[in-house]
Formats: structure tokens, C-alpha cells, sequence
């Protein structure tokens, strides 16, 4: 939804730090006619190391454009909300290689929003690779970070997850331009 928070800025605001980037919070709003006004918040993650950590800030980014595609104003999207928690967090901990972290959460949005299937790669050759797959497009988001796998296959499950999104996905995010030219 969308929401104001008035007087934010000044920095004697108790919002101040509640609009920021990579706060999870709990918020209080007050519905108006056209809008929501942000009136309180309870911030349970300020995620502030991700902030500094280059280039884990770019893609906490760039999960954040590309949530904001996926979902609509008015809908419910709780497990989209999980999972950017618990991808910033994978992000803070080095669970996984930056880049394994975005496939699999480009993944998981495909899965969630009904653009993928386990089926379509039931003819992949690799079983430790498949069965990756079919795991963080359905684990329960507390342990989607929790699988390892070798070099070799991390490279052929990004390949997968890549040709996937870019079947489903025509758009072009900024922050993925900000990491390409990173690298």
C-alpha cells in the first residue's frame, strides 16, 4: 500500500529511522481517503551492516525493485515479505555466494507468482541440481538459504534460474545495471 509519513525527515521524528531502506518494522497507519499516513512503527530489523557491505547493499536493492514489480497495490503478499526478510538476512550472513542468494530469490518470485514448476526441469541431468531447484522454489523461507552445492553446480543452477527469468521477466531493473557494471 501506499503511505505517507509525514514529518520524517526532521530528525527529531520518531519515523526517521522506520523509513528507511532494509527496516523491517511492524507499522501503525491511519487510512485517509486517497492514502495511508504512517503514525508509528515497531522496527524489529534495521539490517544496518547490509547498508555499508558492498555489493550485498546492491542486490538488498535490487530484491526491492524487483518485489515492487511483482506485487500490487491492495494485494496481500506476506510470503513476499518473508522472503525479502529472509534474503537480507542470507545477504548479512554470507549463507550463500551473493550471486546464488539472487537466483534463488529470482526463483522463488517466479515460483510465487505461479512462472515456475519443478516439472520444467525434470529433464536436467544433474539430480543434485533438480532437486536444488525444486527446493527453493518451495522450502519454507526460514531455510531457503540452507542447501550447498559445488561450484560446478551452483553455475548450472544460475544458468537455469537465468534462462527462466529472463523467460518470464521483460523487464529491465536499474539495480541490475548498477551490479553488471560492478562486475
Amino acid at each position: 500500500i501506499t503511505a505517507f509519513a509525514r514529518g520524517a525527515r526532521r530528525t527529531k521524528s520518531p519515523l526517521l529511522a522506520a523509513t528507511n531502506p532494509f527496516v523491517f518494522a511492524v507499522f501503525t497507519l491511519d487510512e485517509g481517503r486517497d492514502a495511508y499516513t504512517l503514525v508509528q512503527a515497531d522496527v524489529r530489523d534495521y539490517f544496518t551492516s547490509l547498508a555499508s557491505a558492498i555489493p550485498g547493499v546492491f542486490y538488498g536493492f535490487y530484491f526491492l525493485e524487483l518485489a515492487g514489480w511483482y506485487t500490487r497495490e491492495g494485494l496481500e503478499a506476506g510470503e513476499i515479505v518473508n522472503l525479502l526478510f529472509v534474503s537480507l538476512r542470507a545477504l548479512v550472513r554470507d549463507l550463500q555466494p551473493v550471486e546464488m542468494i539472487r537466483s534463488i530469490f529470482e526463483l522463488r518470485m517466479l515460483s510465487e507468482n505461479g512462472e515456475y514448476s519443478p516439472a520444467l526441469d525434470a529433464s536436467l541431468e544433474d539430480p543434485y541440481v533438480r532437486n536444488a531447484l525444486a527446493y527453493a522454489a518451495s522450502a519454507p523461507p526460514g531455510r531457503l538459504y540452507g542447501f550447498v552445492l559445488t561450484e560446478e553446480q551452483q553455475r548450472l543452477f544460475r544458468s537455469v534460474v537465468k534462462k527462466h527469468f529472463a523467460a518470464s521477466c521483460d523487464k529491465s531493473f536499474k539495480t541490475l545495471a548498477v551490479i553488471d557494471e560492478m562486475k
